[in-house]
């Protein structure tokens, strides 16, 4: 359902509802201790014995799988920006220093998420992309979290298990992004990360050294004592955080960690980088033997003279000229590629075909994999526009128009006459003076400049369509050319018409009920408002409007969005409300000075039902259903106001002078009214027709050129 989702609602509003709350309930995955359990593998003693990048799980990991599918799921189908400019800014998020130095369960369970998220996001990088985010991702993400792991006043609420699971995640996580860059970057990039993981070791032993002991605090206060560095340095020490830290860096520790990423960043580089290489090798040494039978050899700190359960099952990086730069080699100034290529620790391929790096049951078979190339995937304009959206709120109520062209429907010969998307916002209906109704998909594509076809055409009517809408009740279409047309939007197949029986009395207006209702009501140059239904032969029922007065022609009709009332807007400027289920008149009363242009209905918990209108005097009235005076009305200087949707509280407008208005529907105080000419750039033509798309925030102009664009 997930992935169905994700495809269907588009980028904007994956990354705003879905995307961020599956990265919200990756840290829920690994909150409570046993969540921090390793899962039990085929070899307990050594994890490390013939793979060099194999990942310990965690019960937290087996949980959290079907999220993490979910959010990869979303970056293979909109590209790696959702790696970059989402997914990791979340996790610098997660990571960072909490007030107060100290941990709860939900900041610990989070550190987890964290890691296990950037070793998924690390495969799917490209060499150019993960090179130029490496200093953020070191800076932001891994010295935080070993700021935390490697702190000797901080204590996980989850103990010892907690921050075990952690260590060895990120020396898996280490290890990773060393196979991927190379031993020559890595060596380059990850001095301070490297000095920093394992710097533990020799607290703990000068510790030892001046005897400092752990102790069990009985209060919440902790146990602060100094502690004096060889360095000259003078380090805070909470005695209680001390036992802690004991059980987590020991000899076994020092052997999971120390081994990989000798045999990755090279022996020789690491006795450079890490000053206690000493203490960690004799601490490796110490549990290997502690493992192997007794009548092993004493150890050499030598790579090359490894005992066989230490050695690597590939050739050393430690080559007199030869370093690994993104599986190639160089070789003084220039890159040489080998004929006879082998793996090697730094290379991007995993080894055999990456049967030895994964753990079985893994999907990803490689330490790096591309993202397949996706017709969806974020380009040019699209990308623009969905690296904004991510910023803003997702109750964000205010509606904000950029101008940005995202993409444009070509098919029609003439003017547009009406635009309306469909329940879900994946399709929208146009109506044209070419006399065809087409069906369009609203999936992003390209780059903004794409022009896109429509997926079906309606090519039944005889006149200009100056109305489409859709019977929500049971999806089917309707259009209007001065008779009624009820279609099929899957077929494309007429399934009823309705012509006026009196040509001289042709309908001018027409509108479809809300579900659950199937009807379509419409009215004619008689002043009568008919209302039909597909499913039952003639009229369903029928009234008469303004029979007192010369209200001239009904331009436009609005249903309530509960179907239970219909507004009829003249050529007079007169408004008729009509009750539809007593069929009686509520009230009528002149709302303008010339022909309406436009019109729609909203409900309001607090005000009841607001109708709001436009008209040919270059007005836009906001009236209660019910009330005499309007609430408040907008004066256009220039043009009249022939196109509006609602988004929110908000009045989103249109001018034949490709002015786009944003007027506030209820207050005026809470936001100044904003005007934006549209660039040629963008719009080409004369705007004739607008709707708003409320879920995506998105913006459909037809033209009289009978081109459609689709801005934000």
């Amino acid at each position: 359902m997930v992935r169905w989702l994700s495809a269907k609602l588009g980028p904007t509003v994956t990354s705003r509802t879905i995307a961020r709350n599956l990265l919200r309930l990756l840290t829920s995955c690994y909150v409570g201790p046993h969540k921090h359990q390793f899962v039990l593998s085929g070899n307990k003693n050594c994890p490390f014995d013939k793979n060099v990048y194999q990942k310990r799980l965690v019960v937290g990991d087996q949980v959290s799988k079907a999220v993490l599918d979910c959010l990869m799921h979303v970056a293979h189908l909109y590209g790696e920006p959702v790696l970059t400019y989402q997914y990791l800014p979340y996790i610098s998020y997660l990571v960072s220093p909490s007030s107060g130095g100290r941990l709860n369960s939900r900041k610990e369970a989070a550190l987890l998420a964290a890691v296990s998220v950037m070793q998924r996001i690390i495969v799917y990088l490209s060499d150019t992309t993960l090179m130029d985010i490496l200093p953020k991702i070191n800076q932001e993400v891994l010295l935080p979290i070993l700021g935390f792991l490697t702190s000797p006043t901080t204590s996980f609420p989850s103990g010892s298990q907690a921050r075990i699971a952690l260590c060895v995640k990120s020396c898996n996580f280490i290890v990773l992004i060393c196979l991927r860059i190379g031993t020559e970057m890595a060596q380059q990039h990850l001095n301070e990360t490297l000095q920093m993981f394992f710097s533990t070791f020799s607290l703990l032993q000068q510790a030892r050294d001046q005897g400092l002991k752990s102790e069990v605090s009985s209060c919440t206060e902790p146990l602060l004592v100094e502690l004096h560095c060889l360095d000259g340095t003078v380090l805070p020490v909470d005695l209680s955080v001390l036992g802690e830290l004991e059980k987590v860096y020991n000899p076994e520790m020092a052997h999971t960690t120390y081994i990989p990423l000798s045999f990755v960043i090279g022996n020789g580089a690491m006795q450079r980088i890490v000053p206690n290489h000493e203490l960690l090798w004799k601490m490796t040494t110490e549990h290997q033997e502690s493992i192997t039978p007794s009548t092993s050899e004493p150890y050499n700190h030598d790579p090359a003279l490894f005992s066989p359960s230490l050695s690597p099952p590939y050739p050393t990086h430690e080559a007199d000229n030869q370093c690994g730069t993104f599986g190639s080699v160089l070789v003084g100034n220039r890159i040489q590629v080998p004929d006879n290529i082998q793996p090697e620790r730094g290379s991007l391929t995993a080894l055999n075909a990456g049967a030895d790096i994964f753990p079985a049951g893994y999907n990803d078979n490689t330490l790096k994999q591309d993202l397949p190339r996706s017709a969806h995937m974020l380009c040019g304009n699209w990308l623009a526009y969905w690296q904004y959206e991510i910023g803003v709120s997702q109750h964000e109520a205010h509606f904000h128009f950029h101008q940005i062209k995202l993409q444009s429907f070509v098919g029609h010969s003439g003017s547009i006459k009406s635009v309306v998307p469909l329940n879900g916002e994946d399709f929208f209906l146009s109506g044209s003076k070419d006399k065809t109704v087409r069906l369009w998909p609203l999936y992003n594509y390209g780059d903004g400049m794409r022009e896109i076809e429509a997926r079906l055409t309606y090519a039944e009517h005889r006149k200009t369509v100056f109305y489409v809408g859709q019977l929500e009740a049971v999806q089917h279409m309707v259009s209007c050319d001065g008779a009624v047309h009820v279609w099929d939007q899957f077929t494309g197949k007429t399934i009823s018409t309705y012509e006026p029986a009196d040509s001289k009395t042709p309908i001018t207006a027409v509108a479809t009920m809300p579900s659950p209702y199937h009807s379509v009501t419409c009215g004619s140059a008689d002043s009568v408002l008919r209302f039909i239904d597909h499913r039952k032969p003639g009229l369903q029922h029928e009234f008469k409007l303004a029979s007192n007065m010369n209200a001239g022609l009904i331009r436009y009709l609005a249903v309530s969005p509960s179907g239970r009332s219909v507004v009829a807007g003249y050529s007079s400027g007169f408004i008729v409300l009509l009750d539809t289920r007593t069929g009686l008149i509520l009230r009528g009363w002149p709302a303008h000075e010339g022909d309406i242009l436009h019109m729609k209905v909203k409900v309001d918990a607090a005000e009841g039902n607001i109708v709001v209108s436009s008209s040919s005097d270059h007005s836009l009235t906001i009236w209660k259903e019910l009330e005499q005076k309007p609430v408040h009305q907008y004066k256009s200087i220039s043009d009249p106001i022939h196109a509006f949707d609602l988004y929110g509280n908000e009045i989103v407008t249109g001018t034949v002078a490709n002015k786009i208005g944003i007027y506030s529907l209820l207050d005026p105080l809470t936001r100044p009214n904003s005007t934006t000419k549209l660039s040629s750039e963008n719009f080409r033509g004369t705007l004739t027709s607008l709707a708003v798309l409320p879920t995506k925030r998105l913006l459909l102009l037809g033209a009289e050129n009978g081109i459609i664009r689709l801005l934000a």
